[in-house]
């Protein structure tokens, strides 16, 4: 079945008066290389003939999106690809800005005030990726972070990122548990042992003043002297 209409009126009823925002965590368009299906099919399991089916389909519904709302180029708006989709159709059919979705996270809990006085921010994330580098929550809270001066290590499952690419990123170190154990299903199983394994090699290389503070890339940072956060 293909769409042919699309019906705005109940969502200009119920946003009329309001302002819509979409904070995502994700830059993606919707189409290309860098869309919602090259990318995120993939993840789901979509196989290649999969990613076309979806990315032909995708477009066939930004061009009546587009047009029925009036709306031209929501498409290419960074965070149209964003869960599927959905960005383009909240830009498109609701009229929805963009904006960071840990900028408006860390907005809401008190982040910037939360780091007065503090020497470290710890982080973390399951698969600290290329997709965490286009504006996910780790990346987010490093650049928060380093605006207050204060460096950044990050915890996470796994990373398929290079100690250069990582240490572009910001980050003092980066500990994962698969440098512990590589086995994906033990990885999983026993994460809460290694994890806190991984806490306390984050807390021997702020003590040693990151000389060598494990798996990922050490830079200088402030040693244990002076606040404590």
């Amino acid at each position: 079945m293909t769409a042919t209409h699309v019906d705005l009126a109940p969502v200009r009823a119920l946003l009329a008066g309001r302002r819509l925002v979409l904070a995502t965590d994700v830059d993606n368009p919707l189409l290309g290389e860098h869309g919602a299906a090259a990318v995120y099919g993939p993840q789901k399991g979509a196989g290649p003939a999969d990613v076309a089916l979806l990315e032909a389909d995708l477009a066939r519904w930004a061009d009546l999106l587009e047009d029925t709302a009036g709306r031209s180029g929501c498409r290419d708006v960074p965070g149209a690809g964003a869960a599927g989709g959905v960005g383009f159709g909240a830009v498109a059919g609701g009229g929805a800005t963009v904006a960071s979705g840990v900028g408006a996270v860390l907005a809401l809990v008190g982040f910037a005030a939360a780091l007065d006085g503090a020497d470290l921010v710890v982080t973390g994330e399951g698969s600290l990726d290329e997709q965490s580098l286009r504006g996910k929550a780790p990346v987010g809270v490093q650049a928060a972070a380093a605006e207050a001066g204060v460096p950044t290590v990050a915890v996470c499952g796994r990373t398929t990122l290079d100690r250069t690419t990582l240490t572009a990123a910001g980050f003092a170190a980066v500990h994962a548990v698969t440098d512990l154990q590589p086995e994906p299903a033990r990885a999983m199983a026993e994460a809460a042992t290694y994890v806190e394994v991984l806490g306390a090699r984050v807390a021997e290389g702020w003590a040693d003043g990151w000389a060598d503070s494990g798996p990922g890339p050490v830079t200088p940072a402030r040693g244990p002297a002076g606040r404590r956060g």
